[in-house]
């Protein structure tokens, strides 16, 4: 069956089969890929059979693979691997990635120039028929084979991957970080190779989408020597800058939001505040708590990526990484390891990773105390990194 749409005829159901699945990491062999972005791009690009990135674990790598960890490699070319916010308060919105620049679309800008694609975001417009423009602009990608990445559907504003229609668009077909979470999967339906199906109606449609990116076609794509000096000019910037928006008048999710290595100080002086913490106020605890372990918990997959993403460029010397550059690269390499096991250290502070009595630690003045110290120790390693950064990048030639 097909639908009128415009000039065109569009099916009524239409599936892209075999997108892979994208989520929160649940064990087996595919690695943690808690960061939303890069892992959507590591499926995407393993979707298109894009040779030119690979995953030494999950798929057979070509001779002339460039990296054999794509889900790495996309958290060094958007900024993600050396990211860390901390707005002032507790937030939960600490580990959004997008937060590491000015541009909150900056992180798609680095991937698709390195992917060597166009692409265009569309988000709700004001006076506009945001459901007609969605609609169209999903059928036409997934007509042309091509997944849209969609913020928002399930959940938080997080990326996912829109695999395909039914119902003439009614129903929308993928995977999202969020599909199998109570609070955000209640009235989903499921296709066998467990697609989420997510009904929307016409007065759901712009409020359930925050934002679309539709791939468009390939171009010429940049050297890796291109992609690396830019990913590491932007990872300095993402590790140095203070403040991305430090005007008075910023939008209110950026006002006093500290990044990179001011992030870390944030951090350490909030778990010191020791009236944010009251023995007797179990939510509180509860609520502060997990905002800390957001934090560990993005400090830990950012750098021990990050670290990979620096070993993989060292598989290219003198193709498209100097040799001169190397040593520096390996140094900080050793920092981001040094962070992912600080990282661990706090989580044992805290009785263990995944502790479900973990917040009734920080209740104990004692514990915090040490847990900054952690914490300043991980912020003074990332700041040696960036200097070896710097280094490296002067190497260059």
């Amino acid at each position: 069956m097909t639908t009128q749409t415009g000039s065109s005829v569009t099916p009524t159901r239409l599936v892209l089969e075999g997108v892979p699945k994208i989520g929160f990491y649940e064990g087996g062999l595919r690695c943690p890929e808690d960061i939303a972005l890069p892992s959507v791009l590591r499926a995407l690009t393993e979707y298109l059979r894009d040779e030119d990135y690979g995953c030494r674990h999950c798929r057979a790598r070509k001779p002339n693979c460039q990296t054999d960890c794509s889900y790495a490699f996309f958290l060094g070319v958007t900024g993600a691997a050396f990211f860390l916010s901390w707005k002032e308060g507790w937030h939960g919105d600490n580990p959004a990635a997008f937060y590491l620049s000015r541009d909150p679309a900056a992180m798609e800008k680095n991937a698709f120039r390195a992917m060597g694609y166009a692409f265009e975001g569309l988000a709700p417009q004001p006076g506009r028929d945001n459901e007609a423009v969605f609609r169209q602009a999903i059928a036409e990608s997934i007509g042309r084979g091509m997944p849209v990445i969609a913020y928002g559907v399930i959940g938080p504003p997080d990326p996912g991957l829109i695999a395909g229609y039914d119902e003439g668009g009614d129903v929308l077909i993928g995977w999202s970080f969020f599909q199998g979470f109570l609070e955000f999967g209640a009235g989903l339906e499921f296709e066998p190779s467990g697609y989420y199906r997510k009904r929307l109606s016409a007065r759901d449609w712009a409020k359930d989408v925050q934002r679309l990116v539709v791939v468009g076609e390939r171009g010429a794509r940049p050297s890796l020597k291109e992609t690396y000096r830019a990913a590491l000019e932007f990872g300095l910037q993402v590790a140095r800058t203070p403040m991305v928006r430090p005007e008075a008048d910023a939008p209110e999710p950026y006002r006093q939001r500290h990044n990179g290595l001011a992030a870390y100080t944030a951090w350490a002086e909030h778990i010191l505040r020791d009236e944010a913490f009251p023995a007797d106020d179990e939510a509180t605890l509860r609520a502060h708590h997990r905002v800390h372990d957001d934090a560990v918990g993005t400090v830990a997959e950012a750098r021990w990526y990050g670290a990979q993403f620096l070993l993989g460029m060292t598989n290219h010397t003198d193709i498209h990484v100097h040799r001169d550059m190397i040593e520096d690269l390996l140094h900080a390499a050793a920092l981001y390891a040094g962070e992912h096991e600080l990282m661990w250290r706090l989580w044992d502070l805290a009785g263990g990773i995944g502790n479900p009595e973990g917040y009734r630690k920080m209740a104990d003045a004692d514990v915090r105390r040490e847990m900054a110290q952690v914490i300043l120790e991980a912020r003074d390693k990332d700041a040696r990194a960036a200097d070896h950064l710097e280094r490296a990048l002067a190497k260059d030639r």
